[in-house]
């Protein structure tokens, strides 16, 4: 008889290998190739208040973001991306829309590169050349950002609405031609809001190019909703290969689309863990309070940057079991905590001592791995019940 090992199982480091897509140089982020998946944000402010688009990127940038987008709809704005540009800790991609004008104007202002909508650009395909020209001699790429709600009227009318053919041959289209002047530093988004009709479309362009791949559901929804689309059809395309760079479209402050982006990739391994809580989601059997204590740690150690993995369990059930799996974790029952670090139980404190005792022992065992130089690699938190 055959034996069979009961051990844990390996699992792969990730899902599938990256598409093979050209390189492109945003400023100082590469995106493409073998470059990691980036996560991208937009500003809010009016890009002509310059202090106030300043300090959104300073915030965006402490939570993780590393390209940003601003919009530049007037010729106050246009004027102000100079400025921004320069003092910007990130990569800034100036958004044009309806004029034409504002593109040179982006491009001689030293924005890392420009996002244009052909949909949205009368009379787009005859500037292109000029385009191509200006954004060649700058060094400055192009990302053709196709969007369901402004598709060519020649492409609606030939597919009756926003097919997923209907956006990988509007954003083709529109890369052959740049390509007819010798312009390949190109970027290509197909965003719709329906999470299917969007995975469809990437999945079509990434099988007939290798332009790098900028990912988006548009008007994906408030927080929640937007949330779920977004990991839904990130989760499809990344766990494929598909897309290069990504951002998270939520009707909420733009630091927590940088939040949501930055999750989605760690939870793909397509960016180092940093700190990961583990709890579970309660049930009769629990005998504590297991959301008040996994906000309460959360809090406690939110900014830690080393990848630390916490267990918070609400029973004896899977709580041992789970906090053993940890770098550190509580199993909780009987007005009590056991607290486990790296697999070995090293006390039992009452109930109102686990939150202030967990975080206590993460920042020793952060200082610790901080000395040994471990400043990124899988992290997990687990609370469970």
């Amino acid at each position: 008889m055959t034996a069979i090992s009961l051990g844990i199982p390996s699992v792969p480091t990730r899902l599938a290998e990256r598409r093979k897509s050209r390189q492109i140089q945003v400023g100082t982020v590469a995106v493409g190739g073998d470059a990691p998946v980036s996560v991208q944000s937009m500003t809010t402010t009016r890009t002509s208040d310059i202090g106030a688009t300043l300090q959104q990127i300073a915030e965006l940038t402490a939570s993780g973001c590393q390209i940003v987008r601003v919009a530049c709809p007037t010729q106050d704005d246009a004027d102000a991306l100079s400025t921004i540009a320069r003092k910007s800790q990130i990569p800034v991609i100036a958004d044009i829309h309806f004029q034409p004008k504002y593109v040179f104007a982006a491009i001689e202002a030293g924005c890392a590169a420009v996002r244009v909508n052909p949909g949205n650009i009368k009379q787009f395909d005859d500037k292109v050349k000029e385009i191509a020209r200006a954004a060649k001699d700058h060094g400055t790429p192009i990302r053709i950002g196709v969007n369901a709600g402004s598709l060519d009227a020649r492409l609606l009318k030939k597919y009756g609405k926003a097919t997923p053919e209907a956006l990988a041959e509007s954003a083709l289209w529109e890369a052959s031609l740049f390509e007819e002047h010798g312009f390949q530093d190109i970027k290509i988004s197909v965003k719709h809001n329906d999470p299917v009709v969007m995975v469809e479309a990437y999945r079509q362009l990434a099988a007939q190019c290798d332009y790098p791949l900028h990912l988006g559901v548009t008007e994906a929804g408030p927080a929640f909703q937007g949330t779920i689309k977004s990991a839904v059809a990130f989760g499809a395309l990344l766990s494929q290969g598909i897309g290069d760079t990504i951002r998270v479209s939520l009707s909420a402050p733009p630091v927590e689309e940088v939040k949501v982006g930055n999750q989605i990739l760690e939870s793909l391994n397509l960016k180092p863990r940093r700190l990961e809580i583990v709890s579970c989601p309660s049930c009769g059997r629990a005998q504590v309070d297991v959301y008040k204590l996994a906000e309460e740690v959360t809090a406690g150690l939110e900014g830690m940057e080393v990848p630390l993995r916490v267990a918070v369990m609400g029973c004896v059930v899977n709580g041992p079991g789970e906090a053993r799996e940890a770098d550190l974790g509580v199993a909780s029952g009987n007005g009590k905590g056991q607290i486990f670090v790296k697999g070995e139980v090293i006390k039992t404190v009452p109930e109102s001592k686990i939150v202030e005792t967990l975080i206590e022992e993460a920042m020793k065992i952060a200082e610790q791995m901080e000395a040994d130089g471990i400043a990124s690699g899988e992290p997990s938190v687990s609370v469970a019940g």
